[in-house]
């Protein structure tokens, strides 16, 4: 089960970012009768969604920790990089994007960077769990 763990974190974590980014979040504001309250419930799904990235990206980093002073890479080592931009985006975007999104500061701005760097999370997701699964 240990060996499947990066794998499993992975998959969790683009999985999540899938479902909750391009198909319940659209389906909210699609069928939520305000934008404000679709957008209420979006910011609770995507806090929901940040915690859930933390963890899986935590994981990742703690399985990529050498074993003994071993010298080979294991799956979770070989998407490093990606792992760690992937976490540093899903927190600056809930704790430096949301709440400007939240007090609608200059809304168009901040809406499109927090999409952007959604967008740049789930690619940082998807190219760990292709590493993740190659090995």
């Amino acid at each position: 089960m240990r060996a499947d763990l990066p794998l499993l974190a992975a998959a969790l974590w683009w999985g999540s970012l899938s479902a909750i980014g391009f198909m319940a979040v659209p389906l909210l504001f699609a069928h939520i009768p305000t934008a404000a309250m679709a957008g209420a419930m979006a910011a609770q799904l995507f806090q929901a969604q940040m915690w859930l990235s933390v963890g899986c990206t935590l994981a990742l980093l703690v399985v990529s920790l050498p074993k003994d002073g071993s010298v080979g890479v294991n799956q979770a080592q070989a998407a490093i990089f990606f792992i760690v931009a992937g976490m540093l985006l899903a927190l600056l975007i809930q704790f430096g994007v949301a709440p400007r999104i939240v007090a609608r500061q200059n809304l168009r701005l901040w809406h499109g960077l927090g999409s952007a760097m959604y967008a740049a999370q789930w690619l940082c997701a998807l190219l760990t769990l292709l590493r993740v699964a190659r090995r």
